[in-house]
């Protein structure tokens, strides 16, 4: 499928790209969710349009064919395509934040030019192959090696969970290279080619939620790869490709958060509208109106969090900390948001096609995406105590020092 964003873009303001795409999703992708669904998968002509709109190129610098928005924009916009299905976010999820931003900050020149203007215009789709059966939270643990051949390296392992990964072009794929020793830790990334010799993805036969977008498990078979294909040109720096490119991506998924509360909340409050019992509509009740209220409070906190950090973000450092709880308090919050919503919703949130229940499902997967739950409390308290000790103040302080 070819697809290319259109050349006019490349004048239009933010805040009329902003409008553009909210009406396209009220216009395009809310309506098309059912079909969607009915079909197993995203409609190409759906993928073709999101790519013709600049959606694959937004966090990609213009110098390489992108729209360049800063991260504050891009939570922007990922507030409005995320009351959508989430689903639709992840056909593209893997350009514009894991891959690009790695490729932007360790990839060598050749590598920034042969591939983002292509990520950015939708012909080329990237997948960002990290996890391992052995290798989740740690990622340390890899198991994934590439070894030296003349001028190249062999790649030998397996990935799962890797989204885009049966549709992608190109991988980022993380192996080791060090020898495999037990106690090293040298990891590289490599540019590989799906079509290459001894590469196979496979799906798996069920999904809880994502069903329409599923991950995939990844084979690599004695894969050959050139010099080239080693992302930055030297080995040793995967990990630090990783995060920068996880960290964008975290900030993005805490965004997506937001959004599906945003179309959770409007779905739900129309239904108490025009739902009656004991001769009212249900938004009558007291107990209705709070939990309402509590998961609009609570929205709007993970939508402030998030933004704040994003504009941490744009004044010049990755504030890792911030990033962190954005995530973790979003992820959680849209779980109870979506848990209330479907109660509030009684039988038409257990039986029927009201999207609410879908998306309950899909947002499940949200605290487990790019760092569980557990892991971010964990790596919060552990940042603490380390910077009350070392400089009396929390990680990422508003402090006056």
């Amino acid at each position: 499928m070819t697809v290319t964003a259109d050349r006019t873009l490349a004048g239009i303001d933010f805040d009329t790209y902003l409008r553009t795409i909210a009406a396209f999703t009220d216009d395009d992708l809310i309506p098309a969710e059912a079909d969607m669904v009915a079909a197993g998968q995203v409609p190409d002509a759906l993928v073709r349009r999101m790519a013709e709109l600049g959606l694959f190129g937004i966090s990609i610098p213009r110098t390489y064919g992108g729209l360049g928005w800063s991260m504050e924009q891009q939570v922007l916009l990922t507030y409005e395509f995320t009351r959508a299905s989430c689903v639709y976010r992840s056909r593209f999820s893997t350009v514009i934040g894991l891959c690009s931003q790695a490729i932007l900050d360790h990839g060598t020149e050749e590598q920034r030019r042969e591939m983002l203007p292509a990520m950015a215009a939708g012909r080329r789709v990237t997948s960002f192959a990290l996890t391992e059966p052995e290798a989740g939270s740690d990622a340390t643990n890899v198991r994934t090696v590439a070894r030296r051949a003349g001028d190249g390296w062999v790649l030998d392992g397996t990935k799962r969970y890797i989204t885009n990964a049966h549709w992608a072009d190109t991988l980022i794929v993380f192996a080791r290279t060090d020898g495999g020793t037990a106690d090293a830790r040298e990891i590289s990334a490599f540019l590989v080619d799906t079509t290459a010799p001894g590469v196979s993805t496979r799906i798996p036969e069920l999904m809880n939620g994502h069903a329409e977008g599923p991950v995939a498990e990844i084979d690599l078979d004695s894969v050959a790869v050139s010099a080239d294909r080693l992302l930055g040109g030297a080995p040793g720096t995967g990990l630090a490709a990783a995060m920068r490119g996880i960290n964008h991506a975290r900030l993005h998924v805490a965004a997506t958060c937001v959004g599906q509360a945003t179309r959770m909340l409007e779905e739900t409050t129309r239904h108490v509208n025009e739902r009656h019992q004991f001769g009212a509509p249900l938004a009558e009740l007291g107990v209705v109106q709070a939990e309402l209220g509590r998961c609009y409070a609570e929205m709007e906190a993970g939508r402030a969090l998030a933004l704040d950090a994003a504009r941490a973000f744009d004044a010049g450092t990755v504030p890792r900390q911030r990033i962190s709880a954005a995530k973790l308090y979003c992820s959680e919050m849209v779980g109870r948001v979506a848990d209330r919503c479907v109660q509030l919703l009684g039988g038409e949130g257990i039986v029927g096609p009201h999207p609410v229940p879908r998306m309950w499902r899909d947002v499940r997967t949200l605290r487990i995406y790019e760092g569980a739950s557990a892991v971010h409390e964990r790596n919060l308290g552990r940042a603490m105590v380390r910077s009350i000790a070392a400089e009396g103040v929390l990680p990422d302080s508003y402090r006056v020092r």
